[in-house]
C-alpha cells in the first residue's frame, strides 16, 4: 500500500525562484539547485511508478472481479438451463406419446415451440451429433456399436439431446459410436 509520507519532501526546502533573500541568509548555488532537482525528479520518477503500479493493480483487480461476476451468473444459470431441459425433455416425450396414440398434441407442441423461441433467444442452441465425429467437449458415448462401413467413432445414435449456449457446453449430447471390428 501506498504511504504518503514515504519520499515526502518539505516544501519548505524548494526554493521558489520569485523568493527574496535577506543579508542573513545565502542564495543556493548551481550546484545546491541541481542536487534539489535530481533529488525531485527523483522523487517524481518515484511517485509516478507507484502510481502506475496502482493503477495496473487496480485494473487487474476490475478485470478478476467482473470475470468473477460473469463466471458466478453462468454457473447459476447453466444450472437453471440443466433443470429446465429436464422439463423440456419430459414435455417432448409427453407429445411423442400422444402423437403415438393419436391424441391431439397441438397445445403441446405449440407451448414446446415457445420454450425452442426462449432457448433461441437466450443463445441456447441443441449439439447436431448425429453422423458427427465423436467430441468429448460435446458428447458422451454411453455405447458403441460395430460398424465395418463407417469411420472409428461416428455417432450412430443420439440418446438425449445435448446443449450449448455461448459457446459453453450445458449438457453433453448422450451417443452411440461406432468401431471397427
Amino acid at each position: 500500500m501506498y504511504n504518503s509520507d514515504d519520499n515526502e519532501q518539505d516544501i519548505s526546502d524548494v526554493d521558489e525562484p520569485d523568493r527574496e533573500y535577506t543579508e542573513s541568509e545565502s542564495k543556493p548555488t548551481v550546484e545546491e539547485l541541481t542536487h534539489r532537482l535530481e533529488e525531485s525528479q527523483k522523487l517524481l520518477a518515484v511517485s509516478e511508478d507507484k502510481l502506475k503500479r496502482s493503477l495496473a493493480d487496480f485494473l487487474n483487480l476490475e478485470k478478476k472481479t467482473r470475470h468473477d461476476i460473469e463466471n458466478g451468473i453462468n454457473d447459476k444459470l447453466d444450472k437453471f438451463m440443466l433443470k429446465f431441459l429436464t422439463i423440456y425433455d419430459d414435455l417432448t416425450r409427453a407429445k411423442d406419446i400422444l402423437i403415438k396414440e393419436n391424441v391431439n398434441a397441438q397445445g403441446l407442441d405449440s407451448i414446446l415451440k415457445n420454450i425452442d423461441s426462449l432457448l433461441t433467444e437466450y443463445g441456447v442452441s441443441p449439439i447436431n451429433a448425429l453422423g458427427e465425429i465423436f467430441d468429448p467437449n460435446l458428447h458422451e458415448a454411453i455405447s458403441v456399436v460395430i460398424d465395418e462401413s463407417l469411420d472409428e467413432n461416428t455417432i450412430t445414435k443420439e440418446i438425449r439431446k445435448g446443449y450449448i449456449s455461448h459457446k459453453r457446453t450445458i449438457r453433453p449430447t448422450l451417443v452411440e459410436i461406432s468401431k471397427k471390428q
